[in-house]
């Protein structure tokens, strides 16, 4: 049977829907989908190219995650300001490996093993225009290798970011993952990348220490309910996707919503709640724990931030990050457009 995947995909319909996670702890602990947050972590831009700044010029960040099954993932980003072309450059990349798999043909035998791995090499810039807007543009190559099956890409981020500094308001709207599949799995198969639309809002407290966002994904489609046929007709008891027919989740599917505190200098703690996330992973009539729920904590250093975030995406079992970010100009000298940065 022939496969067509459509332009605006869903589900298990998309290729490299690793580039769905998140990369770093900022934004695990924000719900995962963020394009708005007010703060001076240059890793938030890898998600929305319109938030790499000036501030953020030799800033690096270096994120490394253990997953459970032998699961690893790791981050590194650096940024640059070029100030003759008042620009703002960055490099980052994300890699997962998911350990060694034993290989085996079609009757069982055994035949070596293999070790899949994905990663996205991902190159940004962003720029100014008058006093309260940024634009960025990330562009992207993707790349998959499950032993034998191994595909490649190229894509495309486009962001714009408004800043209002007075109002501590922030709102943005990115356009994420336009590209194409170079190389095919297979010959006969061409996949569509996880296309998104995303927009969301910020606002910080005066003389509060709190600030919330509210981000909005998959703009561009109203229903993103995974509904699996196949699945629900072999366990038509067995999982959520069947559920939620009312207007109102559908709409609430959309939304993560996040909250930040600053407790005096050096503390941030921050709590999210994706919706989206706790209606796919709800097994049946089973406990859903804190399916859907994020925290993180940051220690925030003169020259050295330190980040960790915890996901919820099973019962009883969280997905954990750790992160820092430093400004490499204040420990080397880095030229003549290095300049000092104040955290």
């Amino acid at each position: 049977m022939m496969v067509v995947a459509k332009s605006q995909t869903l589900g298990g319909n998309a290729v490299f829907n690793f580039l769905k996670l998140p990369n770093s702890p900022q934004l695990t602990a924000l719900g995962g989908v963020n394009i708005t947050n007010q703060n001076n972590d240059i890793s938030l831009a890898f998600n929305n190219p319109a938030l790499l700044r000036d501030s953020m010029h030799t800033q690096m960040v270096a994120v490394f995650n253990s997953m459970p099954a032998n699961i690893k993932n790791l981050h590194w980003m650096l940024g640059y300001h070029h100030a003759k072309l008042k620009t703002n450059f960055a490099l980052g990349i994300n890699y997962f490996t998911y350990g060694n798999i034993t290989q085996t043909d079609n009757i069982g035998n055994v035949q070596g093993q293999f070790k899949p791995t994905d990663f996205v090499v991902q190159f940004m810039a962003s720029r100014q225009y008058m006093e309260k807007w940024f634009y960025g543009m990330s562009f992207k190559f993707i790349n998959s290798n499950y032993g034998v099956y191994r595909s490649n890409g190229i894509a495309f981020d486009v962001g714009v970011n408004y800043h209002d500094k007075e109002k501590l308001f922030q709102a943005g709207v990115v356009a994420k993952n336009m590209g194409t599949q170079l190389q095919r799995y297979t010959s006969t198969v061409k996949e569509e990348l996880p296309f998104d639309l995303e927009i969301g809002i910020s606002k910080k407290l005066a003389r509060s220490p709190f600030q919330f966002s509210a981000t909005l994904h998959h703009v561009h489609q109203f229903d993103i309910r995974y509904n699996d046929t196949t699945f629900l007709n072999e366990n038509p008891f067995g999982g959520s996707v069947s559920e939620g027919k009312n207007t109102g989740d559908k709409i609430f599917r959309h939304f993560v919503l996040a909250s930040q505190i600053s407790i005096g200098k050096y503390l941030e703690i921050t709590v999210a709640y994706n919706h989206l996330r706790r209606s796919e992973l709800k097994i049946a009539n089973a406990g859903n724990g804190l399916n859907g729920f994020s925290l993180g904590v940051g220690a925030l250093l003169p020259k050295l931030n330190i980040r960790y975030a915890r996901a919820y995406y099973q019962n009883n079992t969280a997905y954990n990050q750790l992160g820092i970010n430093m400004p490499l100009n204040q420990y080397f000298s880095l030229g003549k457009f290095g300049e000092r940065i104040h955290w």
